[in-house]
């Protein structure tokens, strides 16, 4: 008997070992980003002012019902001496989509492929045409969003300024529609301020989150947009630091994109997002690391990012490390943890969102409905998956 137990006491030993190392690259990186985003703020000085022509693209699929709120939004915004020109792509679209966004005064782009369907796709295609119309610069905002009055003017100007990519914060539009959405709301104010605010404050590239960012039409010449995967923000900006190009982070400014509110939309998103993201994991993290190694140290902390699982996984990873008997397994899984809580605290504080932070306390519910949702995270993570409009006029009380 004593044979067996002892067999069980090795084996979650190694089984907490393992669980306790692949949490470090991930703590450190939630450590390094949390601590920077409370650093003060970096300094800029701007160019002399020039003509400036900012064409402003809202990729859509299937978008009748908000199209028109999101161009309004962008026509609101107080350009000063920029110009700027909306243009809706309406990508594959079965509704009206393209009919609401140039009633609405928008401009459209009609795009339609069997073969090559995604955002992705749909922003290359408009990105080409408007590199012939004589355009400085693009700015890219979903189809559900609304922006803040500021968001063109202060966009267009750091581009001028002479920044390769600009991305703005990128927060939740509906968080008091369920106690999902106000969970998604601080996750947010986590992954789309404390830590590009944070990589801004220690010189780094703040990435790309697929809302709200921009890039100069010199950039685009430089580093063509082919990314085409689900996460092709990811991807591009990958691209971006391979080339030597950085992302500079707006923390003056914002977007606020619409959150799925029932269970249905947001188990659809999560799951897509981050088995798009797995996917990319899977097939970038050998040659990051190989230029790691090589000397190329503007990778390394895009595979720390890389490396650091989705908080509710990393989370769980961390618990078990603390469960184990082995003393060390257990003291990096409770420093690993209490990284956690002083990034969630940032969150909370860089986000001004005190009166959300209650929301937290159902955190663990939030974290056994995201381990539910691993199968289908891995069949996403298989393949790239066509663009389908997640379902977000359902609201849900639940989780």
């Amino acid at each position: 008997m004593i044979a067996p137990l002892a067999a069980l006491r090795v084996l979650w030993q190694a089984v907490g070992t393992t669980a306790a190392l692949l949490t470090v690259p991930g703590s450190a990186e939630l450590l390094l980003l949390s601590i920077g985003s409370l650093l003060p703020k970096r300094r800029s000085l701007p160019s002399p002012a020039t003509p400036w022509r900012i064409a402003i693209v809202v990729p859509a699929h299937n978008e009748e019902a908000g199209i028109a709120s999101a161009v309004a939004s962008l026509q609101a915004s107080h350009p000063g001496d920029l110009l700027f020109d909306i243009f809706v792509v309406a990508d594959n679209c079965t509704d009206r989509t393209a009919e609401v966004a140039h009633a609405s005064g928008a401009q459209v782009l009609t795009r339609f492929s069997q073969t090559e369907r995604g955002k992705g796709f749909a922003l290359h295609f408009a990105f080409v045409q408007l590199a012939q119309l004589g355009y400085d610069g693009v700015l890219i905002v979903d189809a559900d969003t609304i922006v803040a009055p500021n968001f063109v003017l202060t966009a267009g100007l750091a581009l001028r300024d002479g920044s390769a990519a600009v991305q703005a914060r990128y927060l939740v539009r509906n968080p008091t529609q369920s106690i999902r959405a106000r969970l998604a709301s601080i996750a947010l104010q986590a992954f789309n301020v404390v830590r590009p605010r944070g990589r801004e404050r220690w010189g780094l590239s703040v990435g790309l989150l697929g809302n709200g960012f921009g890039l100069r039409m010199d950039t685009l010449r430089a580093v063509p947009y082919l990314a085409t995967s689900v996460v092709e923000d990811l991807e591009y900006h990958l691209t971006l630091i391979r080339h030597g190009f950085s992302v500079r982070f707006l923390d003056d400014t914002v977007v606020l994109g619409e959150m799925p509110a029932g269970d249905k939309g947001a188990r659809t998103q999560r799951a897509r997002w981050e088995g798009g993201r797995l996917r990319m994991v899977r097939g970038t993290v050998p040659a990051l690391l190989r230029g790691v190694l090589h000397g190329q140290l503007r990778l390394l902390e895009p595979l720390l990012e890389l490396l650091l699982l989705p908080l509710a996984f990393h989370v769980c990873l961390l618990l078990i490390a603390c469960l184990t008997p082995l003393p060390l397994a257990r003291e990096l899984g409770l420093a690993g943890l209490v990284v956690v809580v002083l990034h969630l605290l940032a969150a909370v504080l860089v986000g001004g969102g005190w009166r959300d932070a209650w929301v937290l306390l159902v955190a663990p519910a939030y974290v056994l409905w995201k381990l539910l949702l691993i199968p289908s995270l891995l069949h996403h993570a298989r393949s790239d998956q066509a663009w389908v409009r997640t379902e977000r006029n359902k609201p849900s009380a639940g989780l």
